[in-house]
């Protein structure tokens, strides 16, 4: 028994509409990547490249681990009497206070009377819920946040929904490549803020694919 045949206008139908839905996800999907390219580019704008300076106090000041010379502004400010206390967040757990005062230009005794150590971190959003935790223990209500210019608006993300009843006061750390040149003149740079951003939209998405201190790794283990 011969198959019946296709109606010509059928087909020519059906082929019409599959053109239309590949032209219409070919549209979304180059709406879609006009968006990101906008986003990255305001993202990019809003990244600090000259030194920070601040117009006032806090109560504490936070470090988020992750190069030296963050760790030294941050001991600069605490020694300036610009917070009370100074946490570095995300320490690694076999890391000391000797070791780190090596590579700060405040001598050890100084930074032990007012530097804390936080070990749980494991990410940024760690960082946020062990500052958070360490604010709160204190009874302060602003704080001075220090890392590099181009992590500072993830960090103040995740920072503000961990703890939305502080105040945060950012400086930011800016690396010696930005102050030399535009960051789109160097092709680090751009691979470096362009992960950076699809980790800030993570971020604000609230997208958590890892723990983020040790405390979330051993419960997930029970």
């Amino acid at each position: 028994m011969s198959p019946a045949p296709v109606d010509p206008g059928v087909s020519r139908s059906r082929r019409g509409r599959g053109r239309r839905v590949a032209l219409l996800l070919l549209a979304v999907a180059g709406l879609a990547g006009l968006l990101l390219a906008a986003g990255f580019l305001m993202f990019a704008a809003r990244i600090q490249t000259r030194e920070a300076t601040l117009d006032r106090d806090a109560d504490g000041i936070v470090v988020l681990t992750g190069g030296s010379d963050r760790l030294v502004d941050a001991t600069n400010l605490l020694a300036e009497g610009r917070g009370k206390r100074l946490l570095i967040t995300g320490v690694h757990p076999e890391t000391t206070l000797p070791e780190i005062a090596r590579q700060m230009p405040a001598p050890e005794t100084a930074l032990e009377c007012c530097v804390d150590m936080g070990r749980s971190a494991l990410n940024t959003r760690g960082n946020a819920i062990e500052t958070a935790q360490w604010a709160r223990a204190q009874g302060f209500h602003s704080l001075i946040v220090v890392t590099s210019t181009w992590h500072m608006p993830r960090a103040l993300v995740e920072l503000r929904r961990a703890a939305p009843d502080l105040q945060f006061i950012p400086f930011s750390v800016v690396s010696p490549t930005l102050r030399a040149e535009p960051w789109w003149r160097n092709a680090a740079t751009i691979r470096l803020m362009a992960v950076e951003y699809l980790k800030y939209l993570a971020a604000y998405a609230q997208i958590r694919p890892w723990p983020a201190t040790t405390e979330e790794v051993k419960a997930s283990a029970q």
